[in-house]
């Protein structure tokens, strides 16, 4: 595609209105508006174009906005009314066909879905927009549409608890597409509305590097990184001749080992294997190993490859069966944990 691609993202917001959310209905418009604030000033950073969908839905699935500019939206107050019980699985059903129905001509365009609902599905079975009235159909048709969606789809969705996020898996939601929040609260909101934001931020910030889609849009570990993507990202591999891999065969300091095992070591030249969920500083590098391999990747695109922002982030090391990721330590003791690897740039 052409270096001057226009860039075009769909973002919809499906925002469950059930009488449960009452207690929340003026923080759940103060975050949305924040979401389409922060949109709207990064897709003028990026040279990016988005149109915003958002829904409602409760007993019925209403389209509030459909496909607007992102510059031109209005405040969700007057469009937000809560009452009524939880059509979840109609109104992903619904979203995800219309918004089909957008023309996707000239131009790099990409969908991007958030369903945020604080209870479990319970009504799509009497409400008009269903294509079916049994339960157990319902959920196989959201499984089937998202088994067959384009590579350019990304939906998503937040739910309150774990037995929410079964529920998202039976109907097909990759798991790293689905988050936990706390419904409970309005601060439990407000950090859901930053896990948004966040995911939003690592979708447009990969648009750019050729990514269409994600299967991974909650994750900032291991499992975002597979062969398309490291492709899409334009990373290419350290020359061997750079770098060592070395066993850990004990616990032990970090410039320990590596003079133990007969290297010098200056500051930033070693890099743990990240084994644990930890916070990395946005100054630190990050290496990205194949495992079949052993080709490392390295550079601002290992970082953004990931998922992760300019500032400081908390990363999982999510299992992923093709790659390992490895964090520079910029000091002298940190402990190392036996049977990992230690990354020696020489």
């Amino acid at each position: 595609m052409s270096g001057n691609q226009n860039y075009i993202n769909h973002v919809a917001l499906v925002l469950d209105a059930s009488s449960s959310m009452s207690h929340l209905s003026r923080k759940v418009v103060e975050v949305a508006d924040q979401q389409i604030e922060y949109l709207a000033r990064r897709s003028k950073e990026l040279d990016q174009e988005t149109r915003v969908t958002v829904y409602v839905f409760a007993d019925k699935v209403e389209c509030v906005i459909y496909d607007k500019d992102v510059l031109r939206m209005p405040s969700l107050k007057q469009l937000y009314r809560v009452g009524g019980m939880t059509a979840l699985l109609a109104a992903t059903l619904k979203s995800q066909r219309e918004l089909a129905q957008t023309a996707q001509l000239y131009g790099d365009h990409s969908f991007l879905t958030f369903v945020l609902t604080d209870g479990q599905e319970n009504a799509s079975h009497r409400c008009p927009d269903a294509p079916t009235k049994n339960q157990r159909e319902l959920v196989q048709a959201v499984a089937k549409m998202m088994a067959t969606q384009e590579d350019n789809w990304t939906l998503a969705v937040l739910v309150p608890d774990q037995m929410g996020k079964r529920e998202a898996m039976q109907c097909g939601f990759p798991k790293d597409n689905i988050a936990i929040w706390d419904a409970t609260s309005t601060q439990g909101l407000e950090e859901a509305g930053q896990v948004i934001q966040q995911a939003t931020e690592n979708f447009m910030v990969g648009r750019a590097q050729g990514i269409r889609g994600s299967r991974a849009v909650f994750s900032t570990g291991a499992e975002a990184v597979n062969k398309d993507t490291i492709k899409a990202a334009g990373l290419t591999p350290v020359n061997p001749s750079e770098y060592q891999l070395i066993p850990v065969a004990r616990e032990a300091a970090i410039r320990e080992w590596v003079i133990e095992c007969g290297h010098s070591y200056r500051t930033g030249c070693a890099f743990y294997q990240l084994s644990k969920s930890e916070k990395i500083q946005a100054r630190k590098q990050i290496a990205v190993l194949e495992k079949k391999t052993d080709r490392v990747y390295t550079g601002p695109e290992a970082r953004s490859l990931l998922g992760l922002p300019d500032t400081e982030v908390r990363v999982n090391p999510d299992r992923n069966d093709d790659f390992t990721i490895f964090v520079q330590s910029t000091s002298v003791n940190r402990k190392l944990v036996p049977h990992t690897r230690l990354l020696l740039m020489i």
